[in-house]
């Protein structure tokens, strides 16, 4: 038998007959937080969420593709490579979100609040931010329509407390 065989058969033996496995025991609500780490990803695509209450909650990589979530609460959720893709979220707040990375091109975010939002490497292309509030947004490496990143201009103010950014800076004004 070779040398490596010769030790990893014993430590093999121990990992499957040693260590024991834990079930999850959701009856008495013990092991809750856990399961998030099991739970499938919500679709919301052309779905209508609006005054939606999404407050602080984890939507990595969740499509709003098409949705509707006008005057919803996305304040410090993470939004990390969403899909928010000809959506329309006017009047939304998104104080505080992560949409890094997100799919957010032909959408409506007029009159929304993205202060102090994290917007690193979005695609925005066709999509409106007229009178949105962007104090302490960046959008460092975002993809903008020239005309948007002009308007945005005009109101970029402040720095993003999570990435140290300047608003101006990040959008290359």
């Amino acid at each position: 038998m070779p040398r490596t065989t010769w030790l990893l058969t014993p430590l093999l033996a121990l990992v499957l007959f040693v260590v024991p496995v834990q079930a999850l025991d959701t009856s008495a609500g013990v092991g809750l937080q856990d399961r998030a780490l099991f739970q499938e990803k919500v679709d919301y695509t052309l779905t209508n969420q609006s005054g939606g209450d999404f407050h602080g909650q984890n939507l990595a990589n969740t499509s709003f593709a098409g949705a509707v979530g006008r005057g919803a609460d996305f304040r410090g959720s993470n939004l990390h490579g969403a899909i928010l893709t000809q959506g329309a979220f006017a009047e939304a707040d998104f104080r505080g979100a992560d949409l890094s990375d997100a799919l957010m091109d032909r959408a409506d975010f007029v009159a929304t609040d993205l202060r102090d939002a994290v917007l690193t490497g979005v695609i925005a292309s066709g999509s409106s931010f007229s009178n949105a509030q962007i104090e302490g947004a960046d959008f460092t490496d975002a993809l903008l329509d020239r005309d948007d990143q002009r308007r945005l201009c005009r109101d970029a103010e402040g720095i993003n407390s999570s990435t140290g950014v300047a608003t101006f800076d990040s959008l290359g004004c």
